[in-house]
């Protein structure tokens, strides 16, 4: 049975994993590492420490189908309305861009439940705080070496990190990588923003007309959102969550900054843009140092094939487009 390892617990590796125990010609073993404590990637929800049911989406706030991807990827958002695990966003989002034929869907149980449901669905062993630092090639197989553990072998590894991340491995694959191949992961550039989840006591009121609002007048915040409103979900016992995206300027700015010096300066204009708010009993401070592409690889196609033989292929977001659907046609590549 082949061995077949896929880096990353984000959209692409979580979906890449599921179509491959679906359309495999034979049995594999699949395993699905990602150097983080839970599955999501950009895709990530957290929860509150003291109420597990309130929660906020860090990454992504909501998916947007367009024309053209509709005829395409009909059958992935079918299936996902069809669970519930995607319901169409109906809350008002002050500041939208909207083009026509769009269709805007929201997450009622957070945007990671997305990524929990095509790992389920791909049966693979999930390993979390496996950090991936060296890739060799030992007689026709690939031995994935890791921070810590013994390394392991695989026939097949599938790299779905942010392409810095994989410039930054050691072993062969350093010598794999061809001069012309190595320019395109190069050329591949990322936007920085940190992202704020507050979590408030239950009954807590946040008098808003909105349910998230695209912010243009301030230098630190770009969008705000309350996520239980945004998901349609009105409870007593359940306090309200708030997610604030900063700026890219911001997030490039303060990247190197510790992370509790970036959150109070977040709190602060938060508190410019909505006077009165109350403090929230938990926070949740993100920085996404690769947040979205803004220069994909070119002439990629949706993934970029390091070695034919035995099989070394990256994929993602990075060689196609920085959103669902393109995760989406990375996968199926």
């Amino acid at each position: 049975m082949a061995r077949v390892l896929i880096v990353g617990a984000g959209l692409t590796g979580s979906l890449c994993a599921a179509l491959l125990r679906k359309e495999a010609p034979r049995p594999v073993h699949l395993a699905v590492w990602d150097e983080a404590g839970d599955s999501g990637g950009r895709m990530s929800t957290a929860r509150s420490p003291y109420n597990p049911q309130s929660t906020v989406d860090l990454g992504a706030q909501y998916i947007t189908c367009t024309s053209h991807y509709a005829k395409h990827h009909q059958s992935f958002y079918d299936d996902l309305l069809a669970l519930g695990i995607l319901k169409p966003l109906t809350a008002p989002i002050e500041g939208m861009v909207m083009k026509e034929g769009d269709c805007n869907f929201m997450a009622p149980q957070g945007i990671s439940s997305i990524i929990k449901h095509y790992l389920k669905e791909s049966g693979a062993d999930v390993c979390f705080r496996h950090c991936v630092t060296q890739i060799n090639l030992r007689n026709d197989k690939w031995e994935v070496s890791k921070e810590t553990g013994p390394p392991e072998q695989f026939d097949i590894v599938v790299l779905t990190m942010p392409v810095p991340q994989i410039l930054q491995l050691q072993g062969d694959i350093a010598n794999l990588i061809s001069e012309c191949q190595r320019r395109q992961l190069e050329s591949v550039s990322y936007s920085s923003r940190y992202a704020l989840g507050l979590f408030y006591e239950a009954g807590t009121k946040i008098d808003v007309p909105w349910a998230g609002q695209y912010i243009t007048s301030n230098p630190c915040i770009r969008f705000i959102s309350i996520d239980n409103k945004k998901r349609n979900i009105e409870s007593s016992e359940i306090g309200p969550s708030l997610v604030v995206h900063t700026t890219v300027p911001f997030g490039v700015t303060h990247l190197d900054h510790h992370t509790e010096d970036a959150e109070e300066l977040i709190f602060q204009q938060l508190e410019a843009i909505l006077p009165g708010l109350p403090r929230p009993v938990a926070t949740r401070c993100q920085k996404w140092r690769y947040s979205q592409v803004t220069e994909a690889a070119a002439h990629s196609h949706g993934q970029l094939t390091l070695h034919p033989k035995p099989f070394l292929v990256c994929g993602g977001d990075a060689f196609t487009e920085s959103n669902f659907d393109g995760c989406i046609t990375s996968a199926r590549y």
